[in-house]
């Protein structure tokens, strides 16, 4: 017979039975089984058992404490039973193989924070905390609120930012057929760079800017270069917004911002590297600070065309 086998609820004391109280001393019992119903569900198991660890339970079968018992003589406890079979197993063995689940690891904790089973609590907490290690996201990425949460970002980073600003909606006229699929790739690509450079780039999103679709790239905290992606074309008899994706250019934008991945402080090597010319390496303070806002490479596609995109015969 199984030490933790549930009987069912057809062994269940008789409704209307009132349960009596009384003392139980573990040494006239010995290894002898005893009769737990635990929240309707019946198990069998020995004081030896229930009394190896310094628990409640082994309060409740040493004779310390009083046990409630129903007219037939099954001991009562006010808890659910479902997990009480693994609570026994644990008592025999001191180890059990905990359930895959978060929440019937949470639930069996509880149980055994009830008990006082400190060595099995210990092991679902270090099961939980494992488990949220793993499902752990592998990149975050902040979705700017306000222009000044984004400048909050840029600064405070010690990495270098990509930043997509993405907004459909911000358009008066109608898109180019092919606009829809080229905002998604853009955004896709975002995403693949995102995952490949994690941890070495801090990627931000932005939904509230002006423009429709736009890349920018920022190291040491200020803006190196900026693609933007949208363009007016003439259709037949209208405008017509068209946006654009230009997957080299990004790439490109993207392993240039990694030459800024070192700590905020000041790298003369970098600064000369950079330069438009070794000899500006020299200019004062002022003079550095405006040619560092020129040299924003600035990639716009923002133009107006007479360029139709629509297929032949429509």
């Amino acid at each position: 017979m199984s030490g933790d086998t549930c009987l069912g609820s057809a062994l269940c004391p008789a409704a209307g039975h009132k349960p009596k109280a009384g003392g139980l001393k573990g040494g006239s019992l010995g290894n002898k089984y005893v009769r737990l119903n635990v929240g309707g569900s019946l198990y069998y198991t020995t004081v030896q058992v229930l009394t190896r660890h310094d628990t409640m339970l082994k309060a409740m079968f040493s004779g310390r404490m009083e046990v409630l018992t129903d007219k037939e003589g099954w001991i009562l406890i006010d808890r659910c039973g479902k997990h009480f079979g693994t609570i026994l197993n644990y008592l025999r063995d001191d180890t059990i193989a905990l359930p895959k689940h978060r929440q019937e690891i949470k639930a069996l904790m509880a149980e055994a924070k009830y008990y006082l089973i400190q060595g099995l609590v210990d092991m679902c907490q270090a099961a939980l905390q494992d488990k949220k290690d793993l499902y752990e996201p592998v990149c975050s990425i902040p979705i700017i609120t306000s222009p000044k949460e984004e400048e909050r970002l840029i600064e405070s980073s010690m990495k270098p930012v990509v930043k997509l600003l993405y907004n459909r909606s911000n358009n008066k006229y109608s898109y180019t057929s092919n606009s829809d699929d080229n905002l998604l790739k853009n955004i896709e690509l975002f995403d693949k760079l995102s995952l490949r450079f994690n941890g070495r780039v801090l990627f931000i999103k932005d939904v509230i800017g002006d423009e429709i679709c736009c890349w920018s790239f920022y190291g040491q905290g200020r803006k190196i270069a900026e693609v933007c992606c949208t363009s007016i074309v003439y259709a037949t008899e209208k405008k017509q917004t068209k946006v654009e994706f230009p997957e080299a250019r990004i790439y490109e934008e993207t392993l240039n911002v990694l030459l800024y991945e070192t700590p905020r402080v000041p790298d003369n090597s970098l600064l000369e590297a950079t330069s438009r010319s070794r000899s500006q390496a020299s200019h004062s303070e002022d003079d550095e600070g405006f040619e560092l806002r020129e040299r924003v490479r600035r990639i716009h596609v923002k133009r107006y065309s007479t360029y139709d995109d629509r297929q032949l015969g429509h």
